[in-house]
């Protein structure tokens, strides 16, 4: 062994047996002139303002006007829209009081998930090809391609092309590009149709339309059981 590998195996050993020797070491004992005075206790102050206790209130459903109401908004996380489906949401709680609104995944189509999974595939097969070619094809009994020859001459430039392109690819493969509101299973607005996304007041105004409407049937549906039960 040479002075380099010596040192390079020497000094883990000689940190790791300090290490433990350390452990068996007691603690050196404190200085003279040096002692620990105990910490003053603080005198407690009596509390000149203290903060007026109110009777709690409880709060009436009357005011929530969403109560009853789902609202979902499927969007494509691979897309960053998950800002917006965020703000769409404050939006529509602040509007209607009580309405339940619900973000998920609207995933890409068969097809495109499945080439989604083929591609790490390949990545990882061409680079591994790249770097270790030369011993692979001869244990496969195969000839290298003549594309093997041209990335190798660059290995570094390759695997780093080879990288980017494979991760733009699966990244468009996952998108869907979909920002779909439904109220209480209704299609309001989709994005895939519309190709923009809505705006706060025109969505507001769409969701506004399908509560009312639902709490309108209920009370129909309400009073026609009083007036069906009066009837008897």
């Amino acid at each position: 062994m040479d002075r380099t590998q010596i040192l390079l195996v020497g000094l883990p050993l000689f940190l790791f047996f300090s290490d433990i020797l350390n452990l068996f070491v007691p603690a050196p004992p404190p200085k003279d002139g040096y002692r620990n005075f105990p910490d003053p206790k603080p005198t407690p102050q009596p509390n000149l303002h203290q903060p007026l206790e109110f009777p709690a209130q409880k709060q009436s459903g009357i005011g929530s006007i969403g109560a009853g109401n789902t609202v979902s908004i499927d969007f494509c996380t691979s897309c960053s829209y998950k800002g917006n489906a965020v703000t769409v949401k404050n939006m529509l709680e602040s509007e209607f009081p009580g309405i339940n609104v619900v973000l998920a995944n609207y995933p890409p189509p068969l097809p495109k998930r499945i080439l989604g999974k083929v591609v790490p595939v390949v990545q990882t097969g061409v680079i591994v090809a790249i770097v270790a070619g030369d011993q692979i094809f001869p244990r496969l009994g195969m000839t290298p391609p003549l594309w093997y020859y041209s990335l190798r001459a660059n290995k570094f430039r390759s695997i780093a092309s080879t990288w980017l392109l494979t991760n733009f690819l699966q990244s468009f493969l996952q998108s869907s590009g979909a920002f779909e509101v439904y109220c209480n299973g209704e299609l309001v607005f989709s994005k895939l149709k519309e190709n923009r996304f809505p705006g706060e007041i025109e969505l507001r105004d769409l969701i506004g339309k399908r509560v009312v409407d639902t709490r309108f049937v209920r009370g129909i549906e309400g009073a026609g059981g009083v007036g069906y039960r009066n009837f008897q």
